[in-house]
């Protein structure tokens, strides 16, 4: 038997320790392995750039430094949006990003990434661990030579930075606007110009004009971006992205290459900074939103009613005639929508109704 299958039987037997100890060191140095991980945020970038270091630093210390990761950010060793070929052809063995970036690729991930008007964060991973989320999504990506895991959430983002004022539907029209994945295609029904661009690119682009509005997550980091510098107007609520999943995307040949146990320490890390990272959102939205208001008298507005139900018209008849020719990304959005309606249905008498009742008028 060959000392990797050995040792792999070892470990589901729960034998390591014990039949590692007759190996020497320099052989047990072998089984080190160093990864590259490149992102599609800016380096160090509040809670997507940080969330993928923080990935790193859980696998770095849960595998005891068997299995070591290095994080590079946008343009370090590929373009933000090159991050998903990379992996997949094995330059790099791990990447994370947004699924709606690779949309170009394997139409499918942009329905994974997050539906116009479709399911909050809790509800995705709901979807993820108990609705069948995650084997469609690992069928998604195995046709880009990736294993997929959810690996972050922004939460409910704000619907945007706009120039004027957006008072009905017809106000889309001819607009330029940075907004990607499916709320672009919604944007494009309604007579806007879309433009995709990474974030990094996002604030010159605003400032000299060349977009006339954009969409980025949501207060914490359109702070950070200094977004509120170029636009005056910021609208609410993120219709397009309800929620937005973060991939961590790795490459097939290296991660059927790990022991199980490396395997589960993987996918235990990335549970655990999908919840830390949606958990940061919501803490930092909170102050972050005061600061625009209080510091920056930045104007935040709600997005009328005629507006919304126009975009949600559109968004049903944009996402059913793009799958019609497409069976994987139907497969995927049939899913989702079987989930949405029961979350709708429950939520009509948890969330939805608790978040009405909170705000009432009474003293607390």
């Amino acid at each position: 038997m060959k000392r990797r299958q050995f040792l792999s039987g070892a470990a589901v037997a729960g034998a390591t320790a014990a039949v590692a100890s007759t190996f020497s060191k320099p052989a047990l140095a072998q089984d080190v392995r160093e990864w590259r991980m490149v992102t599609t945020w800016p380096k160090n970038f509040p809670g997507l750039g940080t969330g993928a270091n923080l990935l790193a630093e859980y696998i770095n210390k849960a595998s005891d430094g068997r299995l070591k990761i290095t994080v590079y950010g946008a343009g370090e060793i590929v373009p933000a949006f090159e991050a998903i070929d990379a992996v997949g052809n094995g330059t790099v063995e791990m990447g994370h990003g947004a699924p709606y970036y690779w949309k170009g690729k394997v139409d499918a991930t942009q329905y994974i990434a997050a539906m116009p008007f479709g399911l909050n964060a809790q509800e995705q991973n709901a979807w993820f661990q108990w609705g069948g989320g995650q084997e469609l999504a690992d069928k998604v990506y195995s046709e880009l030579n990736c294993k997929f895991f959810p690996s972050g959430n922004t939460g409910t983002q704000m619907g945007g930075w706009f120039n004027k004022e957006m008072n009905t539907i017809d106000d889309y029209k001819g607009l330029k606007m940075r907004i990607p994945g499916l709320g672009g295609e919604v944007v494009k029904a309604a007579g806007g110009n879309v433009v995709n661009l990474p974030g990094g690119e996002i604030p010159p682009a605003l400032q000299s004009g060349a977009i006339d509005a954009t969409e980025w997550v949501g207060p914490y980091n359109d702070l950070a971006f200094g977004l509120y510098k170029s636009a005056k107007f910021y609208y609410y609520p993120g219709w397009h992205e309800p929620a937005t999943v973060l991939d961590n995307f790795i490459n097939l040949d290296a991660w059927n290459d790990l022991s199980d146990d490396i395997k589960a320490i993987v996918e235990q890390a990335n549970r655990a900074v999908n919840q830390m990272v949606l958990s940061e959102f919501t803490a930092r939205n909170n102050q972050a939103l005061q600061t625009l208001r209080d510091k920056h008298n930045v104007d935040v507005r709600p997005f009328s009613d005629d507006i919304l139900t126009n975009l949600g018209a559109l968004s049903g008849k944009v996402l059913r005639d793009l799958v019609a020719s497409n069976p994987l990304s139907q497969e995927v959005f049939e899913s989702l929508i079987s989930f949405r309606s029961q979350a709708i249905g429950w939520s009509k008498f948890s969330e939805a109704a608790f978040a009405q009742a909170r705000i009432l008028p009474f003293k607390y």
